[in-house]
């Protein structure tokens, strides 16, 4: 069907044209008068058609600028695409059709709990360009998706378009919003930025369908190891509009990266008062009203639900799969499994697929963790005391105070700890969700260090390895062993072997 545009849509159409003819013009190094040599075009019409003062341009005008841009066949079919619009034709939409559209983000399954203050702060930096690319990043389950996806819905809301890309094999709690020529236009630009097809034709595409629009790209969930930066630079470079928004496991680490740590939600110690409208117990009590709406959040009820929030580290999908469990126990049974063995409890009674999926991401998260690393959190997984302080990190390692801050910082960026901040001071504490895992760990570490070295540990070798987890060694082990003995173990045995000493094995506390 055929129908005109309206002066408004027609100006929208011929200034996505002119933005289509700049883009291909800069990236391949012309100017105006260079074109025009090229094309036979005069330099009035090229300056007409950039600045889309010619409305209806001639068939074979578009083809000689085509011809001297040397555009392949994706790029003219969209400057043709564009032209066909800005004459009137509706029956197709191409890329610059676009332009007048504000495209939504996906619509998130589930109320955001608590986040102000981030959603706040990381809408902000991206509607004003003070950061132009943010990746956010923490344990899986922490929450980074139902942010961005928050973060989407509020720069929407102020006249971004949204495109969104969910990496594949990654859980989304949201419905999309997309067709599929959007989705079409959004998957380019994520197989773009992982280095996939051609290098020439999608800026100038983008610039087509959005102008000089700000316009907000979404990757949630992907693995930043994968993306293209040069990529992303060209992109940032050409198209002045765009931000990118990445949820991820781990940082990217490129220039102008702004890392945005997501950590759990705040679970205060009930041994300090029950506080019903912390963060972490909001939660838990929003989904035990999914599953248990029958219990009345009575004073009984809100002390098992603050003890649990915060023997969970406030950690959402852990608070969910515990949550789970209600269909078949009370709330006070709960409590005192979390209490005695968390890791039963992270199996979503209602979806595997989050339970297993929590599982795998922590035990990557610390197969990824450098040795030294690893091995401070076994240390720090033996201690008596949950919470830590940087000074306890330089007891334990005897490495320099720089490089223990860096120590920290690593392990907050990876999710594995949180900060502490019950007692007032600059604390830090490994998740509980790590330390109900790491018995499963060093089964798996100890039956491959099995399977793969049969033999026995020669003298040598065991007088180089304090911390053995055997019995002659238990008997014998001295009660003074230090902690930068313990630090200085195998990586065959640590950082899992103290976690799961017996309790004979003498321990260092942390504080």
């Amino acid at each position: 069907m055929t129908t005109s545009l309206s002066p408004e849509d027609t100006v929208t159409a011929t200034a996505a044209l002119g933005t289509l003819i700049r883009g291909h013009r800069l990236r391949i190094g012309l100017t105006q008068q260079e074109l025009a040599d090229l094309s036979t075009i005069s330099v009035r019409a090229i300056r007409d058609l950039e600045k889309g003062k010619a409305q209806r341009p001639r068939a074979d005008t578009i083809r000689l600028i085509a011809d001297g841009l040397r555009l392949g066949p994706r790029a003219r079919t969209a400057l043709e695409d564009a032209v066909r619009r800005g004459h009137g034709h509706r029956g197709g939409v191409g890329p610059g059709g676009l332009a007048a559209e504000r495209l939504a983000p996906p619509v998130p399954l589930h109320p955001l709990i608590e986040r102000a203050a981030e959603s706040t702060v990381l809408t902000e930096e991206l509607r004003s360009g003070t950061e132009r690319l943010i990746t956010v990043v923490g344990l899986s389950g922490v929450g980074k998706t139902r942010l961005a996806l928050e973060a989407a819905a509020r720069l929407h809301d102020a006249g971004f378009p949204v495109l969104w890309h969910t990496a594949p094999g990654a859980v989304a709690d949201c419905l999309p919003a997309c067709d599929g020529r959007l989705a079409a236009l959004t998957a380019d630009c994520a197989a773009f930025l992982h280095g996939d097809g051609p290098t020439d034709d999608l800026a100038p595409e983008l610039a087509g369908a959005l102008g000089d629009r700000a316009v907000l790209l979404v990757l949630d969930g992907v693995d930043t190891a994968l993306l293209d930066f040069h990529r992303l630079s060209r992109l940032l470079r050409e198209l002045p509009g765009l931000r990118l928004l990445v949820t991820a496991d781990e940082p990217w680490n490129v220039p102008g990266e702004r890392l945005f740590l997501l950590s759990p939600l705040e679970a205060p110690d009930p041994s300090d008062g029950i506080r019903p409208d912390a963060p972490a117990a909001r939660f838990f009590l929003s989904r035990l009203r999914h599953v248990r709406p029958d219990i009345v959040p009575d004073e009984r009820v809100l002390a098992d639900i603050a003890w649990v929030s915060h023997r969970l580290d406030g950690h959402p999908l852990a608070l969910a799969a515990a949550a789970s469990w209600l269909t078949v126990c009370d709330l006070t049974t709960l409590r005192g499994i979390v209490e005695s063995d968390p890791a039963s409890l992270l199996d979503h009674l209602a979806d595997g697929r989050s339970a297993s999926r929590l599982r795998e991401r922590v035990t990557r998260a610390l197969a990824a963790l450098p040795d030294g690393h690893r091995h401070l959190i076994g240390a720090l997984c033996a201690a008596s005391e949950d919470a830590f302080v940087l000074e306890d990190v330089l007891r334990l390692t005897g490495m320099p105070l720089p490089h223990c801050g860096r120590m920290v910082r690593d392990l907050l960026v990876s999710g594995v700890i949180r900060s502490d901040t019950d007692g007032g001071r600059s604390a830090f504490r490994v998740l509980s969700v790590v330390r109900a895992l790491a018995a499963d760990a060093m089964a798996t570490t100890t039956a491959s260090a099995t399977a793969t070295t049969p033999t026995t540990v020669s003298a040598s070798a065991s007088a180089t390895m304090p911390t053995t987890v055997s019995a002659s060694a238990s008997a014998t082990a001295s009660p003074a062993t230090t902690p930068s003995a313990t630090m200085a173990a195998s990586p065959a045995t640590t950082p899992w072997t103290t976690a799961a000493a017996s309790p004979t094995t003498p321990r260092t506390p942390v504080r």
